[in-house]
């Protein structure tokens, strides 16, 4: 019997050469956003990556285009602020999320930052997935649920990627994978697949950009 929520495997020739072509093209960063009134129009179907502040959003951007600093890094959690767009071409946009959870940065601009944060999941009309990055070694937590359930009110298609699989011992990842399967199953906005990446090594960069390359 196969598992709910199986890890995603190697896609087809076809499909990864759609994938890298299109993150071999150009990948530029457009405009950060600290208002939704400053939203670039929304003529074109956008993906966006979420996560807990520190999940790797920045550094799996950059894996997928290839680049060391397209998106910018830090080892301070909290450190992206805006949301910020990055154009795949002329046929879609990419979006990173500030990271939500723990943040050093006085409340009241956390607090700004979330609120941005869900409206733009819960209102975006043009949002085809949203990839919620959840760290391996620590699995899906209460935050990340609080924004799974925001998605699924709003009936937006999310789908987990697990990130910093370098960092996770293979003895501890099948324990790891039965707790993040049980607490998507509860979730009807999930898709039912996950991607397990890490930037680091390079795992699952060509999967995910296969995925991102098939949305239309």
């Amino acid at each position: 019997m196969a598992l709910p929520y199986p890890v995603a495997e190697e896609p087809d020739r076809h499909s990864l050469e759609k994938g890298r072509k299109l993150f071999a093209g150009p990948v530029e960063f457009m405009k950060g956003v600290a208002d939704l009134s400053g939203l670039p129009p929304a003529d074109l179907p956008e993906v966006c990556f979420s996560g807990r502040s520190n999940a790797g959003k920045s550094s799996l951007i950059n894996a997928l285009a290839g680049r060391k600093s397209l998106a910018r890094t830090s080892n301070t959690p909290g450190r992206t602020r805006e949301i910020n767009f990055f154009s795949l071409g002329s046929t879609r946009h990419l979006v990173d999320l500030p990271g939500y959870g723990y943040a050093k940065a006085p409340p009241d601009k956390v607090k700004r930052w979330q609120h941005l944060l869900k409206q733009y999941l819960s209102g975006r009309a043009n949002l085809r997935r949203v990839f919620v990055l959840v760290d391996f070694r620590h699995g899906i937590k209460p935050v990340d649920e609080e924004i799974m359930t925001l998605l699924d009110k709003s009936a937006v298609t999310f789908q987990c990627v697990l990130t910093k699989a370098d960092k996770v011992r293979v003895s501890e990842r099948a324990k790891i994978l039965s707790r993040t399967r049980a607490r998507l199953s509860s979730h009807a906005a999930s898709y039912p697949e996950i991607i397990v990446t890490s930037s680091e090594k390079g795992d699952g960069i060509q999967i995910l950009r296969s995925v991102i390359a098939s949305i239309e």
